[in-house]
């Protein structure tokens, strides 16, 4: 586990909780697109694969959202270096508090294009309400179970 950099809510630079899946390999990958994602990312241990398929590396970041700087439901927190590549109008999904799962995490996750992930956010953080909140957590459960989309 380690304390990372994200982003939280009105462009809020804090410190999240995350758990390290990766290992470093002696060659520095350089990260050009804003939503990367590898299907078969050499970096990530097999104690990784196993967390990541059923999403359990997101547990301690339950912790954030004791601290009050998550919610539950929300987009999730970028890093400072996805920020500065983003177009002006993404910065909206900064509307809301950054969260645990969201509305493009059970709407097909790592398979969604960075365009369809970035839209499903600001329609989340537009269009919020409690009983959306609720939807998503309950297919929340069901997209874990059926870890389709999770690498």
């Amino acid at each position: 586990m380690f304390a990372g950099a994200r982003y939280g809510v009105k462009s809020a630079l804090d410190r999240a909780i995350a758990v390290a899946l990766l290992i470093v390999m002696g060659v520095p990958m350089l990260l050009t697109a804003v939503h990367f994602k590898m299907r078969d990312d050499p970096r990530v241990t097999g104690v990784g694969r196993f967390l990541r398929r059923f999403s359990l590396e997101e547990l301690p970041q339950l912790l954030n959202v004791v601290r009050g700087d998550m919610s539950l439901v929300g987009p999730r927190p970028p890093l400072p270096a996805e920020v500065k590549q983003w177009d002006a109008h993404v910065s909206r999904r900064q509307l809301v508090k950054p969260g645990l799962t969201g509305l493009w995490q059970v709407s097909g996750r790592s398979d969604l294009s960075w365009e369809e992930s970035v839209r499903l956010d600001l329609y989340y953080a537009e269009k919020w309400s409690l009983t959306g909140d609720l939807a998503i957590l309950l297919r929340t459960v069901v997209t874990v179970l059926k870890p389709s989309g999770a690498y």
